[in-house]
This record gives C-alpha cells, sequence and structure tokens, in this order.
C-alpha cells in the first residue's frame, strides 16, 4: 500500500455501516488506536496537512520577462550599438563632444525597466493553499489506547476516533460512529446556506452526492452545535480539501487576452522589422555595388529596430490597467490580478454561485398556509418588519387569528435568536428558524416574551428518521385541573382546552400531516377530513414547485410533561396548524443585473451546490432561465462523459447539487466551446472554478481566504450588480488599449519607413539616432497615449455583445488603420525630410546641414500630437466634441510640444540629443507638414461619414 493510499471502499465511507468501517480501518470505537499502530499509520499515511508542490522561483520569473521577444530584439540593439561606440572609441572616430554607450545605456535601462514590471505582476505567489492550510484544525480531541488525548492535527491517522464539540473546526474527513443533535456547517465545501443535521446510523447510496453524506463529516467545515464521536477515514491530501487543494495545484494560468494580443504583437513587429532592415541593407548594398556602406546601414538598421518597438507600450498598458483598478475599487471591484481588468471586457458567460453571491444568505418566509388559506409574506432580510396579503390584499391579524397561533408555534419550537448590531438584523443560529423568528416578529411575536409566558420544560430533538423536533411548554396561568383559561394571553386561548401544557412540533409537512387528527381554525378545532389533508399537500408541493423550503406545523395540548424518549407515542393526535414556505431570497438589484448581463450579450448561468427545485425558482425568478428549462444536477453530470458535457453545456443555465470537480468541469467544459468565462464564488469549493477561469470573482463578505486568493477580482460588497459595473469597465479600457495601440504604432510604422527612406533616396547619414527614437516612444508616444486611456467610454459600451477574446490584436480594422497612417505619416515626413536635405545643403545656408535631422525629428513629434487630438474618437469630427471631456489629451499635447521645443532650444538638452538649433522658418515649416497629419485623419472621418461605413 503506497504512502497515501487507502483500504478498499475508502471513497464510499457513507455507503458502509459502522462496524464494517471500523473494520476496515482495524479500529475500537472505544479504545481507539495504539501507539505502534499510530506510529505505522504516520509512516504509511503521512501527516494530515496539504501538501504544496513547487511552483517558478522568483529567479525564473525574473528571467522569463527577457524572453519576450521585442525586448530580445532590443537587447540584441543595444549590444550591437555598444560594439559600434567600442569601435568608434577604439578608432578614435567619435564626433566632438558625442557621449559614448548613450544609446546602449537607455536601451538597456528600458529593457531593466519593463523587465522590472513584469516581474511586479508575475510574482505575486499564490495563496490559495496557505489560506486552505488555514481551515485545519491546529488541536484536536482524540481517543488512544483507551485514553482521552488532545493532539496537533497534523498527527491525526485514518483510524483514529475523532471527538466533536460545538464550536469546532474539524481536522478530517471522518465516518460518524456517533452523534447528539449535530449540526455541521458546510457552506464553505458544499455551498449549502443552512447548517446540516448529521446522523450516524444512516446508510447512504455510493452515488450520494457531498451535500447529502449526513453520515460522514469533512474537514475545514464547523460544527455548530451538539457533539459526537468520528472514525478518521482520510487525512492530508485524501480529503475533500485536499482534492480541492490537488486541484488549485492542476489548474494552469493561461494567458490572458490582452497577453496573447501583445506576444502576437510583439511577433509581428519584430517579424516585419527585420524583413524591412533585410530589405534596407540589401538594397544598401546593390545600391552601391559592395559593404562600402556598411556601417551606415548597420546604423540605419539599429534605428528601424528601436523605431518598431514600442518601448513604452508596456508601462503605458501597465498603468492603464492601473487606473482601471482604481476606478472599479470605487465600484467596489477589488482587481487582485492587473490583466483582469481588460480580461472582464471579453467576458461572455458569468457561472455564479447561487448562495450569497444571487441570493441574500438569509432564510426569508415567502407564504404561509393556514386554515385554507395562503398568505404572501413581504419584508426583506430579518428585519421583523412587513405585512400578510391574502390575495393581493393587506389583512389585519385580528382578521386571521390562525397567523397568531401558528407565529405562536415558530417562536417557541425554535433554538436560535434574533438580535439587532449595530443597526443591522441579524440571527445567531440556524438560519431556517431565524426566518420563523422573522415571520413571528411581523406577527408581533417576540421569542423573549414567550419563553416566559411558555417556558420549555422537555424537548424532543430533531433526528434526520424523525425530520421534526417537539418542545413542550407550560402555559402561564394554567394549572393543573383548571378548566378555564382565564388570564392567557389571546394569540394561544384558541389552543387550551383545561391542559397545563402544549407540545408544538415542526418538520417534515407530510409526516408531520400524517400524525393529525384535527385542524385548528383559529379559535376552535376541528376533525381533520381527507379532504382538507389533501388540499394541505397539494399547498405544500406547490410550494415546494417553486423552490421553497416547507415546514409543518402542529400543536398538542398535553396534562403532562411526557417521559423522554416517548416521542413516537407523544406526537400522535396532533392538531394541524399550517404551512411555512421560505426561500434563500435573490438580491433585489440582481434581476436588473442580469437583464443588463443578456443586453450585453454575456450569458448568466447557475452553478450551486442547492436543490434542483430552489435553484430552478431562484434562477427563472432572476430571468437567468425561462419557464420549464432543463436542471442538470450532480448526479446526471457525474455520469456524462467530458465530451456529452460539451454538447449539453450550452444549453443547460442550471446546474444544482454540484461538487467541486463538477465546477470545474463545467467551466472547463464552456472553455472548449469557446466562451470566455468568469466565475463567481465564495466557497472552498469554488476556489479550482474560479483559478480555472477566465476571470475569478470572489465574494469579499461572505468568500473564504481560499475563493479570494484563487480569483482575479473580488466583490468588496458581494453585489452581482457590482460584476456589471466592472465589465463595462473592462470594456472601456480594452478599447482605450485599443485606441492607445493604434495611436502608438500608427506613429512608429512612420518612423520606420522614414528612417528606412533616408539611404534609399540618397540622403546621407541615419535621419534619427536610437536615443532620439526612444525619446519619441517613451515621451512623445507615451504622455498622450497615457491620456487617451481614460477616455469616457461610449454611450452604447454595454449594448454591444462581447468582441471575441480570441480576436487578433489587428481585428476590426485596427491593422489596416495602423498601415495607411503609417504610410501617410511617412509620406508627410519623406517629403519634409527631402526639401529639409535640399534646404539645409542648399547654397548660402548659414547653419549646420545636419539640421535637417532635427527639423525630421520635430516634425515627426508635433504630428503625433495632431494624431493624438483626432484619434479620440473614431467617428466624430474633433470640433464636434467637448474638448474638456479628456482634459488629459490636452494637457499631455502641450507639455509634449514644449519638451520638444526644450531638446531644440536648450542648449545642454540639444548638446546631450544630438539636435540643432532650428530658425522660425524652419519651426514654421516642421509645423505645418505636422498638421497634415491631423487634417489627414479628419478627412478620413468625413470620408467615412459620406460612404456610410463607422469606423473601429
Amino acid at each position: 500500500m503506497s504512502a497515501n493510499s487507502l483500504p478498499e471502499g475508502a471513497a464510499v465511507w457513507h455507503s458502509l455501516e459502522v462496524d464494517k468501517a471500523l473494520d476496515l480501518l482495524d479500529s475500537n470505537a472505544d479504545s481507539g488506536l495504539t501507539p505502534q499502530e499510530i506510529q505505522q499509520r504516520l509512516q504509511k499515511y503521512g501527516p494530515n496537512e496539504l501538501e504544496e508542490t513547487a511552483g517558478r522561483s522568483a529567479w525564473e520569473i525574473l528571467l522569463d520577462q527577457f524572453k519576450n521577444i521585442m525586448l530580445l530584439m532590443l537587447i540584441g540593439v543595444a549590444l550591437i550599438s555598444g560594439f559600434l561606440d567600442l569601435m568608434a572609441l577604439r578608432s578614435g572616430s567619435l564626433k566632438p563632444g558625442e557621449v559614448p554607450f548613450k544609446d546602449t545605456i537607455a536601451i538597456l535601462a528600458i529593457v531593466i525597466l519593463n523587465g522590472i514590471l513584469g516581474y511586479v505582476q508575475e510574482s505575486r505567489a499564490e495563496k490559495a493553499l496557505a489560506a486552505l492550510k488555514k481551515m485545519t484544525s491546529p488541536l484536536v480531541r482524540v481517543i488512544r489506547d483507551t485514553r482521552l488525548v488532545e493532539i496537533a492535527a497534523k498527527e491525526l491517522v485514518p483510524g483514529d476516533v475523532m471527538l466533536l464539540e460545538a464550536g469546532m473546526q474539524i481536522a478530517a474527513d471522518g465516518r460518524l460512529i456517533e452523534q447528539s443533535n449535530l449540526q455541521v456547517r458546510e457552506s464553505a465545501l458544499t455551498g449549502e446556506a443552512e447548517a446540516v443535521n448529521k446522523q450516524a446510523s444512516l446508510k447512504l447510496p455510493e452515488e450520494t452526492s457531498l451535500g447529502d453524506r449526513l453520515n460522514v463529516v469533512f474537514q475545514g467545515t464547523e460544527v455548530v452545535q451538539g457533539r459526537g464521536k468520528v472514525l478518521v477515514t482520510n487525512t492530508g491530501m485524501t480529503t475533500e480539501l485536499g482534492k480541492i487543494a490537488t486541484m488549485l495545484q492542476a489548474v494552469e494560468s493561461e494567458p490572458t487576452p490582452l497577453q496573447q494580443r501583445m506576444t502576437q504583437l510583439g511577433n509581428v513587429l519584430v517579424t516585419g522589422s527585420l524583413i524591412l532592415v533585410a530589405i534596407v541593407v540589401v538594397g544598401g548594398v546593390i545600391k552601391d555595388r559592395g559593404f562600402s556602406n556598411i556601417q551606415e546601414l548597420l546604423e540605419v538598421s539599429l534605428s528601424m529596430a528601436v523605431a518598431v518597438v514600442p518601448e513604452g507600450l508596456p508601462a503605458v498598458i501597465t498603468v492603464t490597467l492601473a487606473l482601471g483598478t482604481q476606478r472599479m475599487v470605487r465600484q467596489n471591484a477589488l482587481i487582485r490580478k492587473l490583466p483582469a481588468v481588460e480580461t472582464l471586457g471579453s467576458v461572455t458567460t458569468i457561472c455564479s454561485d447561487k448562495t450569497g453571491t444571487l441570493t441574500q444568505n438569509k432564510m426569508v418566509v415567502q407564504s404561509i398556509s393556514t386554515n385554507n388559506k395562503t398568505f404572501r409574506i413581504t419584508g426583506e432580510g430579518y428585519a421583523p418588519t412587513g405585512d400578510f396579503q391574502l390575495n393581493g390584499q393587506k389583512i389585519s391579524l385580528e382578521e386571521s387569528p390562525e397567523i397568531s397561533a401558528l407565529s405562536v408555534a415558530c417562536a417557541v419550537c425554535n433554538d436560535s435568536v434574533l438580535q439587532k448590531e449595530q443597526g443591522e438584523w441579524a440571527i445567531l443560529g440556524d438560519p431556517t428558524e431565524g426566518a420563523l423568528l422573522t415571520l413571528a416578529g411581523k406577527a408581533g411575536i417576540e421569542k423573549d416574551q414567550w419563553n416566559s409566558k411558555l417556558p420549555r420544560v422537555a424537548e424532543f430533538p430533531f433526528s434526520s428518521e424523525r425530520k421534526r423536533m417537539s418542545v413542550i411548554s407550560q402555559v402561564e396561568g394554567v394549572a393543573t385541573g383548571e378548566a378555564s383559561s382565564r388570564g392567557v394571553d389571546p394569540a394561544i386561548a384558541g389552543f387550551l382546552q383545561s391542559e397545563p401544557y402544549l407540545m408544538f412540533t415542526k418538520g417534515s409537512p407530510e409526516l408531520t400531516l400524517a400524525r393529525c387528527t384535527q385542524i385548528h381554525l383559529g379559535n376552535d378545532t376541528a376533525t381533520l377530513t381527507e379532504e382538507q389533508r389533501q388540499k394541505i399537500l397539494a399547498e405544500n408541493d406547490l410550494m415546494a414547485s417553486k423552490g421553497l423550503r416547507v415546514l409543518g406545523f402542529a400543536y398538542k395540548p398535553l396534562l403532562e410533561i411526557p417521559p423522554e424518549g416517548s416521542d413516537e407515542t407523544s406526537e400522535q393526535d396532533l392538531v394541524w396548524l399550517g404551512l411555512v414556505g421560505m426561500l434563500d431570497a435573490p438580491r433585489p438589484e440582481v434581476r436588473a443585473a442580469v437583464q443588463e448581463c443578456r443586453e450585453a450579450g454575456i450569458r448568466p448561468v447557475m452553478i450551486t451546490g442547492d436543490h434542483q427545485l430552489t435553484a430552478r425558482a431562484i434562477a427563472t425568478d432572476l430571468g437567468i432561465a425561462q419557464e420549464g428549462d432543463r436542471v442538470l444536477t450532480g448526479q446526471e453530470l457525474q455520469r456524462m462523459s467530458d465530451e456529452e458535457l460539451e454538447q449539453n453545456v450550452d444549453l443547460v443555465s442550471i446546474y444544482a447539487r454540484v461538487s467541486p470537480e463538477h465546477k470545474l468541469r463545467i467551466v472547463q467544459a464552456l472553455q472548449r466551446r469557446g466562451r470566455f468565462v468568469a466565475m463567481t464564488g465564495d466557497g472552498v469549493n469554488d476556489a479550482p472554478a474560479l483559478k480555472q477561469a477566465d476571470i475569478g470573482i470572489a465574494m469579499g463578505i461572505t468568500g473564504t481566504d481560499v475563493s479570494k486568493e484563487a480569483s482575479d477580482m473580488v466583490l468588496l460588497d458581494d453585489n452581482f450588480a457590482t460584476i456589471v459595473s466592472a465589465t463595462k469597465e473592462g470594456r472601456v479600457v480594452y478599447t482605450n488599449i485599443r485606441r492607445f495601440i493604434k495611436y502608438i504604432l500608427g506613429s512608429n510604422i512612420g518612423e520606420v519607413l522614414t528612417i528606412a527612406a533616408a539611404p534609399l533616396i540618397g540622403l546621407g547619414g541615419v535621419p534619427l539616432t536610437p536615443l532620439q527614437i526612444l525619446w519619441m516612444n517613451l515621451v512623445t508616444d507615451g504622455l498622450p497615449a497615457l491620456a487617451l486611456a481614460v477616455e469616457p467610454p461610449e454611450p452604447d459600451v454595454m449594448q454591444r455583445p462581447p468582441f471575441s477574446p480570441r480576436e487578433s490584436i489587428f481585428a476590426r480594422g485596427l491593422g489596416s488603420y495602423m498601415i495607411r497612417i503609417g504610410i501617410i505619416f511617412a509620406i508627410i515626413t519623406i517629403a519634409l525630410m527631402w526639401w529639409a536635405y535640399q534646404h539645409t545643403h542648399a547654397a548660402g545656408y548659414q547653419g549646420n546641414p545636419e539640421t535637417w535631422k532635427t527639423m525630421v525629428f520635430t516634425t515627426l513629434c508635433i504630428a503625433q500630437m495632431g494624431h493624438a487630438i483626432a484619434i479620440r474618437s473614431n467617428n466624430r469630427l474633433t470640433i464636434e466634441m467637448n474638448p474638456f471631456s479628456n482634459i488629459f489629451v490636452l494637457a499631455a499635447v502641450v507639455v509634449t510640444t514644449i519638451l520638444q521645443l526644450m531638446l531644440v532650444y536648450v542648449p545642454p538638452l540639444r548638446d546631450f540629443f544630438g539636435t540643432h538649433y532650428l530658425n522660425m522658418q524652419e519651426l514654421g515649416v516642421c509645423i505645418g507638414f505636422s498638421a497634415l497629419m491631423f487634417v489627414w485623419i479628419e478627412a478620413e472621418k468625413i470620408f467615412l461619414r459620406i460612404v456610410g461605413k463607422k469606423a473601429v
């Protein structure tokens, strides 16, 4: 048997009798394991800990940043530039005042900066497993060698006998040996809203889903009340929590759409640049019939390589995403991973958990049925305020005394407490019983008062076999043998004959009704007829079909307190009070959010561990599904192959009773169908699917640490509507990213073509140095690009389907725009370059003959300012737009223009950047040629408007 193997049948402990489970693990319920057995099992199974697989080291993450093809090309350019400077330094051919290696240093500085930015983004260590480890209890009480001892949880082994009590966190998976009123909160693991009543004596079918395994307990869940004795069956990575840890570590993070598009962009730019370099070099060699000008050709090639790489783009994208995260935080969406901002804009499917995400995670009574009348209850949450309505009309309690009687039963037959904390009503105890207390409060029945009027003297606790509980109360003001109920509260006067005790019973409607022989009629009782019985059962079925959890209530006057263990005989001949139907109510704002999702082409899907009837009712009410839509359960899904699930996944909008591996399979099936999936969740069971999803969204208030650490985004208000706001922001961010990519790369293409043209048309030297190109790419391009990143959203941003997350970065006309504008840019600049070269080499010219290069440099920079102003809108003319709707663009244009002029007119900067002084005529010519870029783009908009085509 391997180190972590388990005995045969370990996967189905819930289907075994207690004695059989003890035999399989060779353990004893009374004496536990011996020290020798413990040591052997520790060696065989290992410690009860979650194991962590090795991830990438910090050095590996850092080195990965420099595998980017654009950075590799820049490193190559820096090395070649450094080599040329070194050769010039040795040969003494450096120009006077020229600083050696400044291009190399500047390029390497940019490479290192980009590498650090990438490292900071990727070096966030995954903490999901650490959060899982926190869920394991540090100490646990066990029986070992007939003695009760307290040990560290990591020392537990299969076969140990573990003791549970209220407030404990369970340290391992186990089969219940015995229990007393044991309730366990498993919502973090299974998604169930309410605590689960455990029962050791059950033997369940093998295919029983995780949430229905009432005879076993799981690591990481919490004991709410009662006590129990458990046979430890699974420890460490073989527990249900361990399986989740395994799935988390098996899920590989895929590159986001933005990362994929940037990789594609880099490949295209580098390939295009190398082809262009080859053309220039080969053309130059052929033109001069030899390698005499090879140094000049190499300088041209280096400048072209630097020009083609948008060095400022990574920084601009990072800042843009960071600004997006700040705007999202103001809308209660916390982004944990920067690329998730843009990723949200591509979402096509939102897989949402039900409990706490779509619903309030509060059971609320929706309707009651008593005395053949069905009342609807208004009000939200646990606040004891609301109305009782009959046929749509508000009614008074005086008109329906049966409501008061039922409400008394709800308050008295109850172990929870309703209290107000910091202005909010909250429940201490079971959510179902909290809903009953709220109902009683709406009827004016307060538990504290009625505990004194009807003090509890005995009870028959709930069990899963009986599916009911009973409370015996002494009636204040009635003594044994008295024949009247004088002085008794009117709300219970109708209950009494001459008996001093009342027994209230609640539980399964069918089983409780079967023990009733009479029916309560407000202030009287009558024999329960078969016709009434059938009406009650029909009403119960109707409530259940709406997804309500239904309880039946009854009472019985008693002359004496029944003896302990007499529940079977005492709970007979009951008087039927009525039905109470409750629901974990939807959040009021979710319905509108779901509608907005649909208008935006986003399909919402509910994935829950809850029952299918409840899931269907909530999903239909919210508009996630239509009446009659199919509900796929975990058991059905388990029987499906991956191929069958993939065929059905686009047809099903409701998944119920699912386990963690089911959620993961659903997300994977949707992704194989080409869907771009966001997954919301709050429990541990959601973590693997959150990590697998293209965008994982955790709940900030109810979410576990595990779900938060596995997610890309956290909802600070647990509000589904916040996802819609975040999705809108993601679309705006992606639109703006495309906008400044068009701006930056259109300019870069113009630069490359201008540099390539210089030697081919016979101009001497390279028009732009690598340092000047870096200036343009980082400052002249960078500042306006950042300003374009905060452009306000278009009005129809959420009235269109999401763009395909797998579309090329050049899709929808962006590629053709960049080439077209780049060519126009180059034509304008080459024309200026030709004129400037002739001007500065004409006879009698008083300035430096190299001034033509500064004119080219200045024209390229100022032309980009006109480009930035015009590109704010694809379709509207600049004159039609409010210039102050994005004041940052105007500020960036003014600041960048001033900085560019400083490079020409401030001597120290002029010397460092290798520029020359321009007279007013030359500067005017540069501005005139630059303005042609703005005129061209505006003319394109007019042309597109005339032909009726919308630019993108």
